[in-house]
């Protein structure tokens, strides 16, 4: 028999089933199939609140087709569920299987809770830029009714195809995430995201909820005077070490222990404990590239078991005082981003296996030669310049931006 012979003897059938989910659905089904030797071409099912959704694209001979669907209409009805059978095209199958070479990206909607609105529109811009929603899978645990100002959501898409205008699919995004509150990014899905094996973070404003220079000028009284010079410095407007050596000069004479101090009672990021322990868990490595100072990230390292720790040293003079200089180069932009590059390269790791987060303009060098680079909490020339952005959640946000999904990190208890 020729291979067209053999083609017309066939037919494709797409079947769905639907209600309430249940042990045995799909080896019920699939069972009949086996049955009559027919073959899966695709399968698919999401459980939604108890409502199941399953879908099969199966080829059977042509003489098997109705018993098939018979012995399926039954099996369905004794289980209470609905089903429907649609015939499928050579040539619909062949333009679906064509479709299997489109490029994909992953769209993640971050926020204290996910609106309809925030759907709506950005299934609305994917749609117009030509861009198909393959699935959509909530990453975040479920969601209590009651309203609790740290509740966090999360919805990530898998798309296919190709944007017709990426930056004017960005800018969308941009505007949609300022004008209703939510963070969306927009990743490329390929191996490098989901092979991603070292985190650089920034530590202060982004692992801690401080400027430990601030806390420090506090004690030494000079607090206003260095407050002032740090703001400018983190938008962009003065030099980082022009900014670094004048905020340093002015803690002159501040005595040593008041940083063990501050050290004990740092007041940890929300959602920062979380992101650590995971990424700790699973393998990462994790280093913090600060322009702040040592003592405070040895801290950290300490308490997180964090892998690296690159800052800045303050120079203590035999008195066990600051003498207003500091030891060594200057961590600033551009020396934390030839520190990540200098650690990808010693783990043998492209730079596309690299996150890093930040909040400050001297982040961005690093954010932006990270295969993943997140401005956090970030101020908005710094936002308009990074590749992703969190301002709605906790740091622990970065999780989800990586795919991890609550149901599978969380410990059972």
């Amino acid at each position: 028999m020729s291979k067209d012979s053999a083609n017309k003897n066939n037919e494709l059938i797409l079947v769905k089933i639907s209600g309430e989910d249940r042990p045995g659905v799909t080896t019920s089904l699939t069972a009949i199939l086996a049955k009559y030797n027919a073959m899966i071409l695709d399968i698919g099912q999401a459980d939604i609140h108890k409502s199941l959704s399953l879908g099969i694209l199966f080829k059977s001979n042509h003489n098997d087709s109705g018993f098939i669907m018979k012995e399926m209409l039954f099996k369905a009805g004794e289980m209470g569920f609905s089903i429907r059978f649609s015939p499928i095209t050579e040539e619909e199958y062949m333009k679906w299987v064509s479709m299997q070479g489109k490029n994909r990206y992953i769209v993640t909607l971050l926020g204290r809770k996910i609106s309809a609105n925030l759907i709506a529109n950005v299934s609305q811009v994917l749609a117009n830029e030509g861009l198909n929603i393959d699935s959509i899978t909530r990453l975040t645990g479920r969601i209590p009714l009651e309203e609790d100002a740290m509740t966090k959501a999360c919805v990530e898409m898998s798309v296919r195809g190709t944007p017709k205008d990426k930056q004017v699919l960005q800018s969308e995004f941009m505007r949609l995430s300022q004008e209703l509150g939510f963070d969306i990014s927009f990743q490329e899905d390929n191996l490098y995201r989901r092979n991603r094996r070292l985190v650089c973070f920034d530590m202060d404003s982004t692992l801690i909820e401080t400027e430990v220079i601030d806390e420090l000028a506090v004690r030494a009284g000079v607090g206003e005077q260095v407050k002032a010079i740090t703001e400018s410095a983190m938008r962009g407007e003065i030099d980082f070490c022009e900014s670094f050596r004048q905020r340093v000069a002015l803690l002159k004479g501040l005595d040593e222990s008041v940083m063990r101090d501050i050290a004990e009672n740092l007041p940890i990021m929300e959602g920062a404990s979380r992101a650590l322990r995971i990424l700790k868990k699973y393998g990462y490595k994790i280093a913090i590239l600060s322009g702040g100072f040592t003592y405070f990230g040895n801290y950290l390292k300490q308490k997180f078991g964090i892998d690296y720790v690159y800052a800045n040293e303050l120079e203590v003079d035999d008195n066990g005082k600051l003498t207003g200089n500091y030891v060594g180069d200057i961590v600033d932009g551009q020396r934390k981003a030839e520190l990540l590059r200098l650690i990808a390269k010693f783990e043998n790791l492209d730079l596309q296996q690299v996150i890093a987060v930040g909040d400050g303009a001297n982040d961005l060098p690093m954010l932006n030669c990270a295969g993943l680079g997140i401005a956090f909490h970030a101020k908005p020339k710094v936002k308009a310049n990074a590749k992703q952005s969190i301002s709605s959640i906790g740091l622990d946000g970065v999780l989800y931006m990586l795919g991890f999904k609550d149901s599978y990190i969380e410990e059972k208890k």
